[in-house]
Parts: C-alpha cells; structure tokens; sequence
C-alpha cells in the first residue's frame, strides 16, 4: 500500500517486506508520522535495508507477551483511567502462565489459564480464591484490546491469538437493595465502627448514589453549600447533586481529602449488621439503593 494521509493529519507507511503477488507471506509493517516525507523516508529504508540483508524481511518474533503489555501500556493504556490495573492484572496473568513469548501466545495457552482459575488456582488474594466467569470476561478483553490496539499501531503483525476465544455467558445477576429498616441496621453497625469516616461515606453514598469511591475520594473543593460534584467519573462526566444541608453540615470542614479508606470497615459493618448480599454487590448496594427508594418515592 501506497503513503496515506489519515483523517487525523498524520502519514502512514503501511507496507510489505516481500513481494506478496509471488505468494510469499511477508510481514507488514505499519507506522505513522508527522509528515508525508517520514514515512516515504521510513519505507525507503526499511526496504533498503531488507534487501541488503534479505533475512531481515522473515525476522523472528521474540518478544515475550509481557514486554507487549508494557508496550501497550506506554502506547495507549497509559491515557486510561483504568490502564495500570489493566496492566498489572496482565503482567500477573502473564507470570501465572509462564512469562511466554507473544508468538507462542495462543487460545490453548489462554483457556487452560482460565479454567485453573476458575477452579481456585492462581489466587491474586488470601481472601478470593476462586473468581467468577466475569472477572475472567475481563481479563480477556483486556489481552484482545492489547493485540488490537498494537495492530492498530503497527506493532504487532501476526494475527489476534485470542480472537476466536468467547466470553463466558453470564446470567444478569439479580440487583439487591436495601430496606428502610435494614438501612438502620447498617447505620448502627457503621456508627459502632472504629473507622471514624465510616459513617459519613455511607450516608454519602445512600443520599447522592454515589459510587464508594467518588464517596470515599471526595474533596472540600467538590463541596459547595447544599451541592457536591464528583469529578472523573466512571462515565466519564462530571455530576452534580444536590444534598441536605443536616449532610451538608455533618461533612468534615477541612480541606483535601475529607475521608479515609473504609473499605474493610464497611464489610465488617455488613457483617455485624447481619446484612447478606449477592456477590459483587458490597458497597454497590448503596448506589442501587438510592435508585430504588428513588423511584419507590416517585422520582
């Protein structure tokens, strides 16, 4: 393929190393700049280059998989919100299936992975062992995105090793709330807590439906008055609510962060309160919560 400009203003290269009419499957190689002569530059010479030394156009894929997630990484996940918990969930991944080179990477390699996983090996925590077909959904959309975006960027030119690999189907789980009187019980339990933020994060998240980290995370300068805005949001927009001003006035008057972590607290509250939920649904019972008495009151 000829230089191309793309729609974004950039020139790419995207070329051969071998005559491909003769049948030979040659590598493709891929990469954009700034201006048109680069990459008319970029191609002359890797092109020169290949047939001084004609090798060089069959060169070996040695890099490992983990050394494309750092790629990724730098290349693109970085911009992410979630991009260093994509990367670190990889690089383990990638450690519990023996650190294997990206060439050798395949859906074989991946599915036997998965299905120890499954079973309770490779446990990240003491406290989970065996992780749910969700988490591992995630896991691979995180590589498929890896490979995807590298092609994109010309960087890795073989095919997607996890392209044929489904995702596990997964029955919509059912969405618990929590009654008035099972919400005093939470309080109770948050009130006797020694986690001295504890309290006022959960009357956050039940008042606004907040998620538990734009609660524990909320700073003065997203507090004005009777209002709080949660900023960087996982929709990615900015959301003002109202609130009371009873709330208003319990917030911490300092400035920064208001809160501490209360993560574990608000788990050892449930359990005192004697409070069972669904899995994956600890602290987003709030947020449902507030939708569902939200609505029961006509809203």
């Amino acid at each position: 393929m000829p230089v191309r400009k793309l729609p974004d203003g950039q020139w790419i290269a995207d070329f051969y190393t071998v005559d491909r009419s003769s049948g030979k499957e040659g590598k493709r190689v891929r990469k954009k700049f700034s201006t048109k002569g680069e990459a008319l530059a970029f191609e002359n010479y890797t092109l020169e280059k290949i047939e001084a030394a004609p090798w060089l156009g069959e060169a070996k894929e040695t890099r490992r998989l983990t050394d494309l997630v750092e790629l990724w990484f730098s290349r693109h996940g970085i911009t992410l919100k979630d991009g260093e918990k994509r990367r670190s969930t990889m690089t383990w991944a990638c450690e519990c299936m023996g650190s294997p080179l990206a060439a050798e990477f395949n859906a074989q390699l991946f599915t036997s992975y998965r299905g120890k996983r499954l079973e309770g090996y490779f446990a990240r925590t003491k406290r989970i062992s065996k992780v749910a077909p969700r988490t591992l959904n995630l896991e691979l959309a995180y590589f498929l995105a890896v490979f995807n975006e590298l092609k994109r960027l010309g960087e890795w030119t073989l095919p997607n090793p996890l392209e044929n690999v489904r995702h596990f189907r997964i029955d919509e789980s059912e969405m618990a709330y929590l009654t008035a009187e099972q919400i005093n019980l939470l309080l109770e339990a948050c009130t006797a807590s020694t986690a001295k933020d504890l309290l006022m994060i959960v009357k956050l998240c039940l008042a606004t439906g907040a998620r538990w980290s734009e609660a524990e995370g909320l700073k003065r300068s997203q507090v004005s008055g009777q209002r709080i805005t949660f900023v960087k949001t996982k929709g990615k927009k900015n959301r003002t609510i109202p609130i009371s001003l009873a709330l208003a006035d319990e917030l911490p008057k300092k400035n920064g962060a208001l809160f501490t972590p209360c993560y574990y607290a608000f788990r050892s509250a449930l359990e005192r309160a004697g409070l069972e939920l669904p899995d994956g649904q600890m602290t987003h019972v709030l947020r449902h919560t507030f939708a569902s008495h939200f609505m029961m009151n006509g809203g």
